[in-house]
């Protein structure tokens, strides 16, 4: 059995980037590190987007930026400016492409094409492989583990969405604001809203998203996209390309399965945002902060400990799972009644106790209060 000092499970957006981290870090030059992955290049499987101030790590691979974004509801339409906040969009290609160019300059780090079958703990992690068993001293996991579907304390609902990517004969987009949630769309007893990301005059990406416990028939994500299209008098365009995925919205304590030897990183590690089902700006921060962690070489398992923002997730998801119709409802008032800047802070957990107080003051509170005092005496 080879042995490694370090194993990463995955080569997705989490691995990737705390490999990357550790090519670029002189700390881990003598550390041996084997990436595992049924593919090493995945292409535009993916795209993520993320706001942020000014500059920063990921720029020169953006795909767009907007300094506006639209919401817009039955009641309540807005584009805002979101200054000093971009709204910046990677498609995962040129991501990939990068963190690869960086990874394989490094001697130590190698990659195995190969599918896990399963993993175990002892006095190391071992990892048996369809190329083979190897052992390390520390795992890092990214391939989801899906135990927790079975589990009823935490409610677990799924943003799911199929996009399409459409280019026009005219110029009918305008590319200086991203439609951040349209809700305009029928909602049918779910939260439904449609997300627009224009790249150019005559291209962009629509995608109809639901926070909801059950997937749709394909055909029923493209009903959508083209009635929300004509409704927008846009009736000649080219379907260029299409993408569609299903990420996991839950405050299930996913921590709970790390121990010092073997860490979950990604959607795996709960580092997805439970309320909107964002990851990457979060998988940005915690593969840095996890890198310190092996630098100073303490217990990475206390990576994931829960906070206040973990409450409010939580109570945030119980309000969706048992009235899901009322989505709309929650984010409009959410977005009309609180500044986007203290918004973009609290869904990034950077806000300050007032702060949080101004978005909780901000939505309708009989929900949230029942749940509040449900979670408090189960």
């Amino acid at each position: 059995m080879k042995s490694y000092d370090y194993i990463i499970l995955g080569a997705g957006a989490s691995g990737l980037m705390l490999a990357y981290r550790m090519a670029n870090d002189e700390f881990f030059n003598n550390k041996s590190i084997l990436i595992i992955d049924k593919a090493s290049n995945k292409g535009n499987d993916r795209t993520w987007c993320y706001w942020e101030k000014g500059q920063g790590e990921w720029d020169s691979i953006l795909e767009k930026r907007w300094s506006s974004v639209f919401f817009g509801s039955k009641n309540f339409n807005k584009t805002i400016d979101i200054s000093p906040y971009y709204y910046k969009m990677i498609r995962s290609e040129k991501f990939y492409h990068r963190l690869w160019q960086n990874i394989n300059k490094a001697k130590n780090i190698k990659f195995l094409k190969a599918s896990v079958n399963h993993f175990k703990e002892n006095e190391v992690v071992t990892v048996d492989t369809s190329d083979g068993v190897f052992t390390c001293k520390q795992l890092f996991n990214s391939i989801p583990n899906t135990s927790y579907l079975k589990q009823k304390k935490y409610p677990v609902l799924q943003q799911h969405f199929l996009g399409w990517f459409i280019k026009t004969k005219t110029n009918v987009f305008d590319d200086s604001a991203a439609t951040f949630m349209d809700f305009s769309v029928p909602q049918n007893g779910n939260t439904r809203f449609m997300y627009v990301l224009p790249l150019s005059k005559n291209e962009a990406l629509f995608e109809y998203t639901l926070f909801s416990k059950d997937v749709l028939k394909t055909e029923e994500y493209e009903s959508a996209i083209k009635n929300y299209l004509f409704g927008k008098n846009i009736t000649d365009y080219e379907i260029v390309e299409k993408e569609k995925g299903c990420i996991p919205m839950t405050s299930y304590k996913f921590s709970k399965e790390n121990t010092s030897r073997i860490l979950n990183i990604g959607t795996a590690g709960g580092w997805t945002k439970a309320s909107t089902g964002y990851t990457f700006k979060a998988t940005t921060k915690k593969t840095q902060q996890l890198i310190d962690l092996l630098k100073t070489n303490k217990d990475v398992s206390k990576l994931a400990s829960p906070s206040k923002f973990w409450y409010y997730d939580l109570l945030f998801l119980d309000v969706l799972a048992n009235h899901n119709n009322e989505g709309s409802a929650l984010f409009t008032s959410m977005f009309k009644k609180a500044n986007t800047q203290t918004i973009f802070r609290f869904l990034d957990e950077e806000s300050t106790l007032w702060e949080d107080l101004k978005i909780i003051m901000s939505v309708p509170p009989k929900r949230f209060t029942h749940s509040l005092i449900k979670r408090l005496f189960s």
